[in-house]
């Protein structure tokens, strides 16, 4: 009981540290969650290796699931219908543009270049191919840039991106069964009748200290979780259809959306950005230098490829266009899985598994480092700053 109380104390205080460099340095608080939990993974597995089985343990696990649910939940809920059914073409393209160009190559890419298996190559074209939703929400939160329909763009077209991602990893390699269509009919009904529940529920229960609406909610994202985990798909999957049903009735609740997001980012966040910190093995890292460099570059490139030349059909601002290239190439949650996905079903082995989380992850923080430092469009920030009600006396 002591080790949990002991590994539970380091992971908050890598949390508060990253907070405040964060704060200090400008940098987004989940990339500096990530770089902290590799810092203090190697620590840990180089002088504490005591602590290291209760940090890797299933309630560590856990908690950073239901916070890659929630994260995604919050997500889904900045998406307004209304602007899905005006966007949906421009979001749908660049979204499917982010998926293909960098699965096509980086799959060529470990096939010819590497020699890998057809399978382990598949695999890494759809590992790369991904985008993280949780970093581009979590950045685009930070800017205030989720408010307006750039940001709310940019997540649509982020999950087109992930969803073209799952949807590939189940046709390749996990059969069509009953249970698929099990698992989709049930959440297509969940998030029609979810509105009306919560419309109908919350009238009653809601605004009470006992927090009804974050109970309720988080039932059906573990819920329709677990139908995604006993179907063999991404539990985070359902978390932003359920996201985008509630838009227009969560979404709305800015009390209840602040809420939904102190507990989130205060509590659930730090634990899955710093899980997939110490997922990344620093001596991979250096024995493996050149091939993560190679890939890392690979991801960008066909990512930028495929955004770049998409998003310049629809906007002249050059800076806009290399920032959403920039957020569409980071990854990390999906690609996490699909590579975990991998190891576990003996598609690759376990140094081709930690060589590619470290692209996921450090395609994570590079790109968006280069985004907020030299792409940042100012003129979408004034543009949220004009949409800002002013105060008056």
């Amino acid at each position: 009981m002591e080790e949990l109380y002991i590994a539970t104390l380091i992971i908050i205080l890598l949390a508060v540290t990253a907070t405040v460099l964060s704060y200090l340095l400008k940098i987004s608080i989940a990339l500096v969650e990530i770089i902290m939990g590799i810092a203090g993974g190697f620590v840990i597995h180089a002088w504490f290796p005591a602590y290291e089985v209760s940090i890797n343990s299933a309630w560590f696990t856990v908690l950073a699931s239901i916070g890659a649910l929630m994260l995604t939940f919050l997500a889904g809920s900045e998406l307004e219908i209304s602007v899905i059914k005006k966007e949906w073409k421009t979001a749908g393209l660049i979204g499917l543009a982010s998926y293909l160009t960098p699965f096509l190559g980086c799959t060529a890419a470990a096939y010819y270049g590497f020699g890998w298996s057809v399978q382990a190559s598949w695999l890494t074209g759809l590992v790369l191919s991904t985008t993280s939703v949780a970093v581009v929400y979590s950045t685009l939160l930070e800017l205030g840039l989720n408010e307006i329909s750039y940001g709310k763009s940019l997540l649509t077209a982020c999950f087109v991106t992930d969803f073209c991602t799952v949807l590939t990893l189940g046709l390749i390699f996990s059969p069509f069964s009953v249970k698929t269509i099990l698992f989709f009919s049930l959440t297509i009904l969940v998030c029609l009748l979810l509105p009306f529940l919560c419309k109908k529920t919350f009238k009653i229960l809601a605004n009470k200290p006992f927090a009804f609406e974050i109970k309720f909610i988080l039932f059906f994202l573990v819920g329709l979780g677990l139908a995604a985990v006993w179907a063999g798909y991404e539990p985070v999957l359902p978390a932003f259809f359920v996201g985008i049903a509630l838009s227009s009735t969560v979404g709305k609740d800015q009390v209840l959306i602040k809420h939904l997001q102190t507990i989130t980012f205060g509590l659930l966040t730090p634990f899955y950005f710093i899980r997939a910190g110490f997922l990344v093995s620093v001596p991979v890292i250096i024995s493996s230098a050149i091939p993560i460099l190679i890939f890392l570059c690979l991801k960008v490139f066909f990512k930028w490829l495929g955004v770049y030349s998409t998003v310049t059909l629809v906007s002249s601002y050059k800076k806009e266009v290399a920032y959403t290239a920039l957020l569409m190439s980071t990854g990390l949650a999906f690609g996490s899985i699909a590579a975990l996905f991998g190891l576990t079903h003996g598609i690759i082995d376990r140094h081709t598994y930690s060589l590619l989380i470290v692209v996921v992850v450090a395609s994570a923080i590079i790109p968006t480092l280069i985004a907020n430092a030299f792409y940042l469009p100012r003129h979408l920030l004034n543009l949220k700053a004009s949409l800002q009600p002013t105060k008056t006396t």
